[in-house]
């Protein structure tokens, strides 16, 4: 009972304390913009853009067949499979739009950290630490 009790505490404890779960809960608009910012930023450095594609490969694995009611089971067999795998890929994009999206982002970003001040002041105010 003692080690669910310290399970569960430590859990919590993990979670953040209730004015760090405010603001994170209320930020969390600031921090999407954020790293769109830093990714539009990224691709007018490099160029282009990059994409996360996940593909398919197949590959050889161990299959088990189940053995018919009375006898021994049979050996296992060869058989194909697939797995994910993530790849990222180049890709083409207009750097004047490109250039627009980050200009945009960045007016977004001071309307929400305007937001965020006053949100962050009230959780600071209603959980003390």
């Amino acid at each position: 009972m003692k080690r669910l009790s310290f399970l569960a505490l430590a859990t919590f404890a993990a979670c953040g304390t209730p004015q760090e779960q405010c603001i994170s809960r209320n930020t969390r608009d600031l921090r999407t913009v954020d790293r769109l910012i830093k990714e539009s930023e990224g691709n007018l450095a490099r160029g282009y853009a990059v994409e996360t594609v996940t593909v398919y490969e197949s590959y050889w694995t161990t299959c088990e067949r189940p053995a018919p009611a009375g006898q021994p089971a049979p050996p296992p067999r060869l058989c194909l499979d697939e797995r994910p795998v993530t790849e990222t890929r180049p890709k083409a994009i207009d750097l004047k739009e490109e250039a627009r999206k980050l200009e945009s982002l960045k007016e977004k970003r001071k309307e929400l950290a305007r937001q965020a001040e006053k949100v962050i002041a009230a959780c600071k105010a209603q959980y003390p630490e």
